[in-house]
């Protein structure tokens, strides 16, 4: 694999978990420390908290650059964090469960790369185990009613798809 391969996955990663941690402060902005699911959320945000935290890290000894929209994707996510908690506590799971979805996907699809070429151990390691993470996150947002949130198809369709677009617009800008 090419160097400026292995930056574009860095780069989109860590957006990724940079957007998280903005959709959980939009969410826990709403519902505050005490509403249904706050506790989740809030141990769901520490554990994003700390893949950012990864990237960051790994970006600076790497010099990857960020992608240019972070601030995009910091009003973007926390707007949608906030939104999805204003119309209720099972819409904020349903977003959890939506997102986690695509990062799982997106995940799988970096290792199933990065093993095929035998490429990057460190960062191949760093992504399945965050990627067990965002498993666990999703389990849980269904496990507390994500799919009784209002129009659930609906929602975790456009969410789904919001992501999708962000994934590829951060690969490149």
């Amino acid at each position: 694999m090419k160097r400026e391969d292995i930056h574009r996955m860095i780069r989109v990663d860590q957006a990724g978990e940079f957007g998280a941690t903005r959709i959980y402060e939009g969410q826990l902005a709403v519902m505050g420390d005490r509403g249904p699911h706050s506790q989740e959320i809030a141990h769901m945000a520490e554990q994003e908290k700390v893949h950012r935290e990864k990237f960051d890290a790994l970006m600076a000894k790497r010099g990857v650059r960020p992608t240019a929209l972070q601030p995009f994707w910091s009003m973007a996510g926390y707007a949608l964090g906030a939104g999805t908690a204003l119309l209720g506590p099972e819409a904020a799971m349903a977003c959890t469960a939506a997102v986690e979805t695509e990062i799982d996907k997106h995940y799988s699809d970096q290792l199933d790369e990065l093993e095929a070429n035998n490429a990057d151990p460190e960062l191949a390691e760093m992504i399945e185990k965050f990627r067990e993470e965002e498993r666990e996150h999703h389990d849980a947002a269904i496990a507390h009613g994500a799919e009784k949130a209002p129009a659930y198809g609906l929602l975790s369709g456009a969410i789904r798809l919001g992501c999708r677009a962000a994934i590829k617009i951060s690969e490149r800008i």
